[in-house]
């Protein structure tokens, strides 16, 4: 088993990373050890491991967390695409939350990164087309995580949901590769059209705390929207749009706002 774990890590960065984290808090932090071991250093992988931590969160007394941990873990082999997504989202928030510093600490503390991946197995499974378990999943992140995500929304690799509190995406929402959003957001529709109603969000964009953006808009590529922003129309790439109702105030400033996680807005003379 022990030169089995050493493989893993080996082709797996990422979770190498956050086993060496693991091991690290268990001589910094004692009290820490039972954490460690058991969300972690008793796993042999990062599926393994996001499988278990993701269903002993979500379990309640109608769906036990073995059962949920059987469900996880099937989502994974059968679309090992998932997991891919979720090193992604990982990396992403190591790299572009400045409080964040080890691998550690989405994967252990932070609901952000948690219900995004519970998001995913809830898509595999509407895709699937067992949608009252992926509405389940649904439910319960929405009320251990207060992040709602509908299991029909489509969401690429790379997303960073900082602070992730009171999150809303709605069921034909688009969320593309890269994207950095705050706490607070909405992407969500402007009334009861039961057909596409929600934003097309490009890849790379920045979207600032409690912004709202509504209807089947599209946002380009790379685009910034300021915090406090209510957005109802399409936006061209690369600019920054600010205020109620938002209107283009200026270009992005760079080409990956989503990376740098810039949300000044650049005087204009």
């Amino acid at each position: 088993m022990g030169e089995h774990r050493v493989n893993i890590a080996a082709i797996d960065p990422v979770w190498s990373r956050i086993r060496d984290d693991a091991n690290a808090l268990v001589a910094l932090e004692p009290l820490m050890a039972s954490v460690a071991h058991v969300s972690i250093l008793n796993h042999n992988s990062l599926d393994r491991a996001l499988a278990f931590r993701l269903s002993s969160k979500i379990k309640s007394v109608e769906i036990s967390e073995e059962l949920l941990m059987r469900v996880f873990t099937d989502a994974y082999n059968d679309e090992p695409d998932i997991i891919h997504s979720a090193r992604a989202d990982l990396i992403a928030f190591y790299e572009r939350d400045p409080a964040c510093n080890k691998f550690l600490q989405p994967f252990l503390y932070y609901k952000g990164f948690q219900a995004l991946q519970c998001y995913r197995v809830a898509n595999f499974l509407w895709r699937a087309d067992r949608k009252d378990l992926a509405y389940f999943i649904q439910n319960r992140c929405s009320e251990v995580y207060s992040i709602d995500i509908h299991p029909a929304a489509k969401i690429g690799k790379g997303l960073m949901i900082d602070h992730a509190h009171s999150i809303v995406i709605g069921e034909t929402a688009v969320v593309g590769d890269n994207v950095s959003m705050l706490h607070s957001v909405t992407l969500g529709g402007t009334g009861k059209n039961e057909k596409d109603r929600h934003p097309k969000v490009g890849d790379g964009v920045l979207i600032g705390a409690g912004a709202k953006v509504l209807g089947n808009i599209k946002i380009g590529n790379c685009c910034r929207i300021a915090a406090g922003s209510v957005v109802l129309k399409d936006v061209p790439k690369c600019k920054t749009v600010a205020g109620v109702p938002a209107r283009i105030v200026g270009e992005a400033g760079c080409d990956q706002p989503a990376l740098t996680m810039d949300q000044l807005l650049k005087e204009v003379k």
